[in-house]
């Protein structure tokens, strides 16, 4: 791994993650390539903002799960080599229902070069530090949808409120959200703004 790189999970104490992209449970219906283990990787930076956005959290009763962090190029590349496939309908429904694979692209939700392969880009949501489960955000990680944007209309107050929390409590700590992924935050001030890496994670 790169020099200032580390595991979350070793650097976050707490931090709980599940690497999607490591799994079968993403919109490519396949583990990624580059994601050859189900650990989370960033910057050091990274970690550290997202220990003091893990605190603010904890004082509304809620924790930190990770989705994604760092993201190899070569992720990147699968990504568009999948878009331009024939559709099996296998990952539609719950990830892209209202777009074709190709228009991810055009339309925002993925990139060529992503903000992830630079290693201070999270993808991360909030549980209920009591029980356990997961805050209702009125949608699921990676559901390439208008229902993702903030301020989305056709979710609960109560949705809402959990996206506001998330984004209020992640920009004090100096990520700016993005606003068609309610999920999606860049560290400000990202210690390798023009540098896409492409080493796997393992």
């Amino acid at each position: 791994m790169k020099d200032d790189f580390v595991y979350l999970d070793e650097c976050v104490p707490g931090i709980r993650w599940d690497a999607k992209y490591a799994t079968w449970d993403n919109f490519t219906g396949k583990p990624v390539d580059g994601y050859e283990a189900n650990r989370v990787v960033g910057t050091r930076d990274l970690c550290a903002a997202l220990e003091s956005a893990q605190e603010k959290a904890a004082s509304l009763g809620f924790g930190l799960l990770v989705w994604d962090g760092y993201r190899p190029q070569r992720a990147v590349d699968c990504f568009r080599r999948w878009s331009t496939q024939p559709e099996d309908g296998r990952t539609k429904s719950r990830h892209y229902p209202n777009l074709d694979r190709a228009e991810m692209f055009d339309k925002g939700y993925v990139a060529a070069k992503s903000g992830h392969s630079r290693g201070s880009t999270v993808d991360l949501t909030l549980y209920h530090l009591g029980t356990g489960e997961l805050a209702p955000m009125g949608g699921h990680h990676d559901l390439m949808d208008s229902l993702s944007h903030h301020g989305a209309r056709g979710i609960t107050p109560v949705e809402t409120q959990h996206r506001q929390h998330l984004r209020s409590l992640m920009e004090d700590c100096g990520f700016s959200s993005y606003e068609r992924e309610w999920w999606h935050y860049t560290l400000k001030g990202e210690p390798y703004p023009d540098t896409y890496f492409d080493f796997p994670i393992t």
